[in-house]
């Protein structure tokens, strides 16, 4: 038998135990990833059930920042369309459809993925405090040998798909929900920086308290001490720089004592010749 022969009879059986085989595979294929997030139901499923919002964590973007989206029918809900188109022959082009939707629970969709025709949903449930968002997608290979072992790869190249778009997701959503604290500073003239906060207005020429020193006039807690360095005046004082009311006795002022001038000395006595 000629080698030529050998080769083509070994082709035809190899393909044969290949098609028995692929009858023996799964005529659905069910590919499934989960992320759970810090967030309830009702803050995830705005931005699965509005399609505008997938490009903003979508997985086919992380890999094309170039890939060009058009969208269709209604904004949100059964009926919105996506389409995407790409350079990169590992993305290609694909299309999502909204065909069913229920609040906070679950999401349907038919989809394409490069002339892959299957359908995709959402699924949003309790997870502790957050909840866990289940995207599947499921393919009917029918009884084409051919499609039956392309079923068979499909888990590893969407489910690495799905992992990294539902990371981004999971990302996106709790970065946008983290409670960003107000910063305090008290801008000259005493008004706050904090919006609807206004600061108290300070006296003119009257400066700012440092951090820990007690406003002039404030009162001290028991056991503490006033701060050194400023005297306090004392009762009944005018205060420094207020002009004394008209017919209002001055105030004495303070002298200090003078030593008592030394005794004469006693007089001389003259001497008697």
């Amino acid at each position: 038998m000629r080698p030529m022969m050998r080769l083509v009879i070994g082709l035809v059986v190899l393909v044969g135990i290949m098609a028995g085989v692929a009858f023996g595979l799964p005529a659905h294929v069910t590919v499934t990833r989960s992320k759970s997030i810090n967030a309830p139901e009702s803050a995830v499923f705005p931005y699965l059930n509005n399609l505008h919002h997938f490009s903003e964590w979508s997985p086919w973007q992380l890999r094309d920042p170039q890939l060009a989206m058009t969208y269709g029918g209604p904004e949100q809900g059964k009926g919105a369309q996506v389409k995407w188109t790409s350079q990169k022959p590992s993305v290609g082009t694909g299309s999502m459809e909204i065909v069913g939707s229920e609040p906070n629970r679950s999401i349907d969709l038919v989809v394409n993925f490069n002339g892959l025709d299957g359908t995709s949903s959402y699924q949003i449930s309790p997870d502790g405090s957050g909840s866990k968002v289940t995207w599947n997608f499921g393919f009917d290979s029918g009884s084409s040998p051919l499609k039956r072992w392309k079923a068979l790869m499909i888990d590893g190249f969407v489910g690495a798909e799905y992992s990294a778009g539902l990371e981004r997701l999971k990302q996106k959503i709790e970065l946008e929900r983290r409670p960003t604290a107000p910063t305090i500073s008290l801008t000259p003239g005493g008004e706050s920086s904090v919006p609807g906060q206004p600061g108290a207005a300070l006296p003119p020429g009257t400066v700012a308290p440092q951090d820990g020193a007690a406003p002039q006039g404030a009162a001290l807690p028991p056991g503490q001490a006033a701060p050194t360095g400023t005297a306090a005046p004392a009762a009944g004082a005018p205060a420094a720089g207020a002009q004394p009311e008209a017919g209002a006795p001055a105030a004495a002022e303070a002298t200090t004592p003078t030593p008592a001038p030394a005794p004469a000395p006693p007089p001389r006595k003259k001497k008697r010749r």
